[in-house]
């Protein structure tokens, strides 16, 4: 089989998986996952100082026809004293001839708890799913195959999730479930269910610690569990240089089950541009049998910070806990 016939059977696994998804990993990954905390857990909305905008882009399997885009953007702030946060996300998902736009808002109570602060979070959200199946390509006339759609077909999905976040000046730590309804997500009439959403389950966790006087180590970790199919998991590590430059290497666990080497090496960059935006961007190699068929995956993200300051620093810095 030629290449290209090859990417077009990847294509089209990666069409079904997503689509049916029955037992599967659903929601999209972000390798610059620590700037998109609040899409994640709830209960980090308004941890920083001061309301922040985040846009965040990702192209994966570079090269791939029809493979996964992600486009959002994301605000937050604290209020009340930083009792309370609120917070919404506005993003948009495309695979092949699939299209998601996903709307989110969250609520975090956040009490002091010893040297930190223990935030509880709650989050409701509305997919809007659809398949416009008039760009599809079949191997037959369309109107000999009528199994085949012809139109558009699209549907509302809401939905809603909770999770806790404990955050101190050295670590984080925290815990959600960002959609705890399984829903049918069948675009088509019929009693029978074929595919729903799944319960995704997230933990995570992150470090910092001193190394010399101008440079800072900080690990992170987001695990990833749904029910039925194999732990998978985002690990990195960050340096970061006079509290402006972030430089660090990631691996995201999953992809391959026979190499069972992972599903792509990580590499991320970061610059506090002026004290209040923030510039990111990261490279996924791909480590499964997919890499023989794509260039990686690309992400790029924009922060900006209104108002405040990180524990009286000049600049916010990439590393808000």
């Amino acid at each position: 089989m030629n290449p290209y016939k090859m990417k077009k059977l990847y294509l089209l696994l990666a069409c079904l998986v997503w689509g049916l998804g029955l037992e599967a990993q659903q929601e999209e990954h972000f390798s610059q996952f620590m700037y998109h905390k609040m899409g994640l857990n709830p209960a980090y909305a308004g941890n920083q100082d001061g309301a922040s905008i985040t846009a965040l882009t990702r192209n994966q399997w570079l090269g791939l026809d029809g493979a996964p885009e992600t486009q959002l953007i994301s605000f937050n702030t604290p209020m009340w004293g930083k009792r309370l946060g609120v917070g919404a996300t506005i993003h948009r998902q495309t695979l092949g001839v699939s299209e998601m736009l996903t709307t989110e808002t969250a609520y975090a109570y956040r009490p002091n708890l010893g040297p930190g602060t223990l935030s509880i979070g709650i989050m409701a959200s509305v997919r809007f799913l659809r398949i416009n199946y008039s760009q599809t390509e079949a191997i037959q006339s369309k109107d000999i195959d009528t199994a085949i759609p012809a139109d558009l077909q699209s549907k509302f999905v809401p939905n809603f999730g909770a999770g806790i976040y404990y955050s101190s000046k050295r670590f984080y730590l925290g815990v959600s479930v960002p959609r705890l309804l399984e829903n049918n997500i069948d675009l088509a009439d019929g009693d029978v269910t074929i595919s729903k959403e799944v319960r995704h389950i997230y933990g995570m966790a992150g470090l910092l610690f001193d190394w010399g006087d101008n440079i800072q180590v900080q690990p992170q970790v987001l695990l990833k569990y749904v029910d039925g199919t194999p732990f998978d998991g985002d690990v990195n590590v960050n340096f970061i240089f006079n509290n402006k430059v972030t430089a660090g290497l990631g691996y995201r666990l999953g992809g391959s089950i026979s190499s069972g080497i992972g599903e792509s090496a990580i590499v991320l960059f970061g610059a506090q541009v002026t004290e209040s935006l923030l510039l990111g961007i990261s490279y996924d190699a791909t480590l499964s049998e997919l890499r023989s068929y794509n260039s990686g995956s690309i992400e790029a993200v924009v922060r900006y910070v209104i108002g405040g300051r990180s524990e009286g620093e000049r600049f916010v810095s990439p590393r808000f806990f």
